[in-house]
């Protein structure tokens, strides 16, 4: 009986002696390669969810890879039964994050002066010509988190959106975290974090209902190590104090003027024009990266009045308080927990994940899953409603443990999705960093948290969060619910602003140079605050 493989949810059976590639080709499951399948690109990823025992050992050209990753022109099929379920490192359906009502107005009536103009059919970068084409000019912007990467094309000559997709970052082979990634990188000297990033990227835009090669310019925003690793720079410098980019301390030794980075496209190899521009948004500072620096376009903070606040909840949680006249930036290694990574049943906002939870009174559970499918999972906000509830029930205590005495909650037993104590635990430290972060911010700044009058809450995590499950689990300030803020992903608008108005883009390269970046790890409260903020209760 032939072994059943199952890629990316779909069927076939194989026999022994295919390899996982030939088993994509013949399901048509795309399988990102460069090399034509001979080991040399490791591309080629796949992850491994069921029948490691049914696949051969791994090969020298897997000694990078560890988990459950392997190479699919490498792993060939050993057993005559079975069954092997693993995905690419590129699952689709991930929900896109959309422009917010909840944006100031003033975002949307930014200067359109892109720096790609036409004047009959010639292309102008700069003031300079790059090609001759009857075609549309079109930019992209390109928002790099450390879990998804968001993808917007856009008309330069109308600022109309006319292509936008978005796909999980194919770097987790590398781990889930910043620093893990900086380590990777570090240890092994072949780039193939960029290399595997770019190769998804380009795989990326080729199927868009565009031609790519009509882009002449796009904007990059993502955290200091997304970025960095993006163009290739050396990391090992963020992972280390003080935390700073190759191009942060350049600019302080006064070897460059910004942060900012910009390279031409033929050093890259994207399927974009090969004059094309590629332009790095600045950083604030330390792992306060360019998407914040993006999200301060979006909600024009240096123009605004009022004192706010914005948290971009994520893998790497950054936090900026301040106006027009003074601002302050702080950030938090909060780990993938909130968006759904290192939880027993957690995964990303795609088709299928768990994002609202509603409890009975006997704990039985009411739950809403993206797109209405089967539940496969529980994504970043099905995990703040599950323990909203639990906590409203009297379920668990504020230290996380089920007063049943039981180790885990059934959302779905039938599907086997649960809640463990230590996926509670998990949660609970990546609040607990969040919560610090915010504690010491709004000390240096000055402010208590009833002094703000908007706090923005940033990123797709945040997009569909409860607000009233978030505040009763003390993940956010107890606030009154009229001062929230949901701006989506603010980074792609950042980084869309950037992209189109090249005014704007130099008020961001003098903003950031003003905003100082608090150290959390030095404040004598840190370890008070972060405990603290472990606690289940509101703040």
């Amino acid at each position: 009986m032939p072994v059943l493989v199952e890629i990316n949810l779909q069927k076939a059976e194989a026999a022994s002696g295919s390899t996982l590639f030939e088993c994509g080709e013949k399901l048509g499951v795309p399988i990102p390669t460069s090399c034509r399948k001979n080991g040399k690109c490791r591309e080629c990823l796949l992850e491994i969810s069921e029948g490691m025992a049914c696949l051969s050992p791994r090969v020298k050209e897997e000694s990078h890879l560890s988990g459950q990753f392997r190479l699919a022109c490498r792993t060939k099929i050993t057993a005559d039964m079975g069954k092997v379920t693993c995905n690419t490192l590129k699952r689709g359906s991930l929900r896109i994050e959309e422009s917010s009502s909840d944006l100031p107005l003033s975002a949307f009536e930014v200067p359109f002066d892109p720096a790609v103009t036409r004047k009959g059919n010639t292309i102008f970068l700069d003031g300079e010509p790059i090609a001759v084409s009857d075609g549309p000019v079109l930019g992209a912007a390109v928002d790099i988190g450390t879990t998804t990467v968001v993808l917007r094309v856009i008309d330069l000559e109308t600022k109309k959106t006319v292509a936008e997709t978005s796909f999980e970052n194919p770097q987790r082979f590398g781990g889930t975290d910043v620093l893990a990634r900086i380590s990777y990188d570090t240890e092994n000297k072949d780039k193939l974090l960029r290399r595997t990033l770019l190769g998804y990227l380009s795989q990326c835009l080729k199927d868009l209902p565009i031609e790519p090669a009509n882009i002449y310019e796009m904007a990059i925003a993502g955290n200091a190590t997304m970025r960095d690793l993006f163009f290739g720079l050396n990391v090992e410098s963020i992972g280390q104090k003080p935390y700073r980019s190759l191009t942060e301390e350049e600019m302080l030794a006064g070897n460059r003027e910004s942060t900012s980075l910009a390279v031409s496209n033929r050093k890259f190899g994207l399927p974009i024009h090969n004059d094309a521009r590629i332009y790095g948004l600045p950083l604030i500072g330390s792992h306060v990266g360019a998407d914040t620096a993006a999200c301060l376009l979006a909600i024009d903070l240096d123009h605004e009045e009022h004192l706010v606040a914005l948290m971009d909840i994520g893998t790497n949680t950054e936090i900026i308080c301040g106006n027009r006249k003074r601002i302050m930036a702080a950030s938090c290694p909060a780990g993938p927990a909130f968006e759904g990574g290192a939880i027993s049943c957690g995964m990303p906002g795609m088709e299928g994940a768990i994002e609202k939870v509603s409890l009975q009174g006997e704990g039985e559970a009411q739950l809403t899953t993206i797109g209405g499918k089967q539940a496969l999972g529980i994504c970043g906000s099905g995990l703040v409603d599950a323990l909203s509830e639990l906590l409203r029930l009297n379920q668990i205590n504020a230290s996380g443990r089920y007063n049943s005495g039981e180790d885990k909650f059934f959302l779905n037993q039938e599907l086997n999705i649960y809640l463990s104590e230590n996926d509670i635990s998990e949660l609970a430290q990546a609040k607990g960093a969040n919560v610090a972060g915010l504690q010491i911010l709004l000390k240096n700044y000055g402010v208590r948290f009833d002094e703000l009058d908007v706090f923005y809450l940033a990123g797709g995590f945040a997009r569909h969060l409860d607000i009233e499950a978030a505040k009763r689990l003390g993940l956010i300030p107890n606030l009154a619910a009229e001062k929230f803020k949901k701006i989506g992903n603010a980074a792609i608008e950042g980084a869309s602003i950037a992209l189109f108005s090249t005014s704007r883009r130099r008020d961001l390269e003098k903003m950031v140079k003003k905003i100082p970046h608090v150290e959390l790890e030095t404040d004598p409260d840190f370890f008070d605050y972060f405990v603290d903020g472990c606690q289940y209760m509101t703040i």
